[in-house]
């Protein structure tokens, strides 16, 4: 017997002729106008870019569906009188004309929150500051590998909303989710994982405090049947527990915890009922780090429930890694090159230095979100023999690495580029076999590139050229 979805049925029901208002036309945005449209319903796009800018099959469908259209710096001042509101990551809830809409009786929304809410299996979200991505991704191989259909979303794979209709409660979504969108949220998975929580974003989040909350919305809605899955090691989630209805199952690297997953002697273990079974050893994994060791683990203690141990260490073997996260690019003369463009913050770099036995040339700096560069200086002076500096934050980084060289009374190799292109070069000069050239920015890449995928691929293609 086939399912139907009653509760999508409910909501397509009422969104028919409904004036609905899409602010943002991010990637998960872009896929909800046909399925608006198609339910009849009055839409109205708000996005501050200019229409001009917008791509191509996205204008071409606002013209097809005659689509009311407000851009441009003042984009927001033409809304009222919505029934319901899709806002995008990165617009905030809070903003005024928002508010005003919200307290007129309009419905605050997204894409994510409705698939959430409107998905008939089981959801894990994954979420924090720094290994989300490699988690999320982990959970869905381990998923795939027990042969459960699944769907992968969120800030990776694809928008999921318009696949609710093909969903059934068999079926897992694994859902990686940022602070921006959990923000306002009044749902929460099934099953929840949060990696560990640093200073992010501050440069959007009016606090930390704020960025905190967004964090624990991921499991704030669960009932008494919830998991979630916390960072030991990290103090501020170690302290979630306290606010978590359901079950909570810890990881560790760094404590020997009774009840959970931790990483001792190189060896993944599972604690349980007072006894430690040996899961996997780390020399027989492809992923490098603790950091990515503790991820396992996350994975393994947000898939216990779902997926037999055996089929999850098979999955976890086979895993080569993400794209742009400690991703083995080439040797060149005994010289291994990584691409992490992904690390954004400091502790994400931290992590990636301490990944490495080997001596390090390291290439940092990017768009700076005000950030503090003080804890990555004596990492960096432990761990490489030389810096490649460029970007906005090149100077923060720069002196923070002086005056910790002054107070160690220890010098590495300091060079300051202006370009992408330039650091490749210099690094192939001064590497010498047996080292890794890493290049992990500790900053985001907005101020050369459009992202951190933009920046690793033009990394990768740079080095390939050598």
């Amino acid at each position: 017997m086939e399912y139907i979805n009653k509760k999508l049925q409910e909501f397509e029901t009422y969104i028919r002729n409904k004036k609905v208002a899409i602010i943002g036309l991010g990637v998960s945005n872009i896929p909800l106008l046909d399925y608006l449209y198609n339910l009849e319903a009055s839409i109205t796009i708000f996005d501050k870019k200019e229409e001009n800018l917008m791509q191509l099959d996205v204008k071409e469908k606002i013209k097809k569906y005659n689509i009311k259209t407000f851009t441009g710096e003042s984009y927001l001042k033409n809304l009222h009188g919505f029934d319901i509101i899709f806002r995008s990551p990165s617009c905030r809830p809070d903003l005024p004309e928002i508010k005003k809409e919200l307290e007129r009786g309009a419905i605050l929304t997204s894409e994510i929150e409705l698939v959430l809410d409107l998905c008939p299996g089981t959801v894990i979200g994954v979420t924090g500051s720094d290994g989300k991505t490699t988690t999320t991704s982990l959970i869905y191989e381990i998923v795939k590998q027990a042969r459960i259909n699944c769907y992968l979303g969120g800030n990776i794979g694809i928008p999921l909303f318009t696949k609710i209709k093909e969903m059934t409660p068999k079926d897992i979504v694994v859902l990686e989710l940022s602070s921006f969108q959990l923000m306002n949220m009044k749902v929460s998975p099934q099953i929840s994982v949060v990696t560990n929580v640093t200073p992010n974003h501050l440069d959007i989040h009016k606090s930390y405090e704020e960025y905190i909350e967004a964090k624990e919305n991921i499991f704030k809605f669960q009932n008494e049947h919830g998991i979630v899955v916390l960072n030991y090691d990290n103090e501020i989630t170690r302290k979630m527990k306290e606010k978590v209805k359901g079950k909570v199952v810890f990881f560790s690297s760094k404590e020997k915890i009774e009840d959970g997953y931790i990483i001792d002697e190189n060896v993944i273990k599972q604690c349980k009922d007072g006894l430690r079974r040996h899961i996997i050893k780390t020399k027989d994994l492809h992923l490098r780090g603790i950091h990515n060791y503790e991820n396992i683990c996350a994975a393994l203690a947000a898939t216990e429930s779902l997926v037999d141990i055996e089929i999850a260490i098979k999955a976890i073997q086979n895993f080569n890694g993400v794209e742009h996260r400690l991703e083995f690019v080439r040797d060149i003369r005994g010289v291994k090159w990584y691409n992490d463009s992904i690390g954004t913050s400091p502790t994400r770099t931290i992590a990636g230095l301490k990944s490495f036995e080997e001596k390090i040339v390291l290439i940092a700096g990017g768009y700076d979100k005000h950030l503090d560069y003080e804890p990555l200086a004596k990492p960096i002076l432990d761990n490489a023999v030389a810096l490649i500096l460029v970007g906005q934050t090149s100077e923060k980084i720069y002196n923070c690495v002086q005056k910790e060289m002054k107070e160690e009374n220890k010098e590495i190799s300091i060079y300051k580029c202006k370009s992408l292109e330039e650091c490749v070069e210099t690094a192939n000069r001064v590497a010498k076999k047996g080292q890794i050239v890493l290049l992990s920015p500790a900053s985001a890449a907005f101020d050369m590139f459009k992202n951190f995928a933009e920046r690793g691929k033009l990394f990768k293609e740079l080095v390939q050229k050598l």
